[in-house]
């Protein structure tokens, strides 16, 4: 789907548009935003915008570009990633803009960008130009990323507290799916960092300075979101190794007792052993109480042996200690 819209001379906001008439004369500048094109939609970049075919190729490609900024004769095409909150996923977002036009393109809906469809009516500063509109989409995809790094924190204060007792194994599984979620994170946000560096500090976008401040804004927001994110992975690989430790000390205790209850069972297996032999002269046999004696004998043993081991610590009862929790805020 194709919409169009344009700021005429008067500074009015016209919507529903079609392409043959952005070219007028009273049109200041236009938005044309391809939301899910059709294969023929997409031969109008070639076809009516002439646009390079390396940035058509980057638009069409069946795989995600990497966040960048290209610098061609008459336009700046740049690639940025929105995150579906839900899925941490990355939804790239290709934007073409010059003095002229801005013309924006995605696979899916994004929400980001239809709110600035519907914001654009209203927001004068955003009808100030298509730069504008450009730094207003990256503004509301990047404040976008908060909501979920927000999420990754609360899930693992959770995992930390561990208030509903589960399994280790099941803990583990969910830590592993947050830290995944991460990476997915960090593969969008450090490239996006790079880019607004790139916006910011180029000189071939001096025309841009009287709007540099706004773009350093968005650059200050990624910088704390990727601290925010190494902060996380950081809290991640120290729970889950505090996790493998208290699994590796609780196999050792399990251990220890088994191999204690072994040690206090050798005594009684060899006594047992030796009575168990068929020799034909075994004066103890022949003793009423012999019975009774050994099984005193064997008690006694195994009584002595469990006190000694009791009193060495080498029994552990009863649960652990609750470790105290730890929780990372850094909103």
């Amino acid at each position: 789907m194709i919409k169009i819209c344009a700021l005429k001379g008067s500074g009015e906001v016209v919507n529903d548009l079609t392409l043959e008439e952005t070219k007028n004369n009273d049109v200041k500048w236009f938005w044309v935003d391809f939301s899910v094109p059709t294969v023929d939609e997409q031969r109008l970049l070639a076809s009516h915008f002439d646009f390079h075919p390396l940035s058509i190729e980057d638009c069409i490609d069946e795989f995600s570009q990497r966040p960048k900024l290209d610098f061609y004769e008459e336009y700046l095409f740049l690639v940025i990633h929105a995150v579906n909150e839900k899925a941490i996923m990355a939804e790239e977002v290709d934007i073409f803009v010059s003095e002229k036009f801005v013309v924006t393109f995605h696979k899916k809906e994004l929400i980001e960008v239809e709110q600035m469809w519907d914001r654009l009516k209203n927001d004068k500063q955003m009808q100030e130009g298509p730069f504008s509109i450009m730094h207003a989409i990256i503004d509301k995809v990047v404040d976008d990323y908060f909501p979920s790094v927000y999420l990754i924190e609360e899930e693992l204060n959770r995992i930390e507290d561990n208030s509903k007792d589960e399994s280790m194994n099941d803990l583990m599984e969910q830590l592993f799916d947050l830290r995944t979620d991460l990476s997915r994170m960090r593969r969008s946000v450090i490239p996006m960092r790079d880019l607004l560096y790139r916006i910011v500090q180029s000189e071939r976008l001096s025309f841009l300075k009287d709007r540099k401040v706004y773009f350093n804004d968005v650059h200050d927001h990624l910088l704390k979101i990727v601290e925010m994110i190494e902060s996380y992975r950081e809290f991640s690989s120290d729970i889950r190794d505090s996790y493998l430790s208290v699994n590796s000390n609780r196999m050792n205790s399990i251990m220890m007792t088994l191999t204690v209850i072994t040690t206090i069972f050798m005594p009684l297996t060899f006594i047992a052993g030796v009575y168990g032999m068929n020799f034909t002269y075994m004066p103890e046999l022949e003793w009423k109480y012999g019975y009774f004696f050994i099984l005193i004998i064997m008690l006694l043993i195994a009584i002595t042996m469990f006190i000694m081991f009791q009193a060495k610590g080498w029994f552990r009862f009863g649960k652990q200690p609750k470790k105290k929790s730890r929780h990372i805020h850094l909103r």
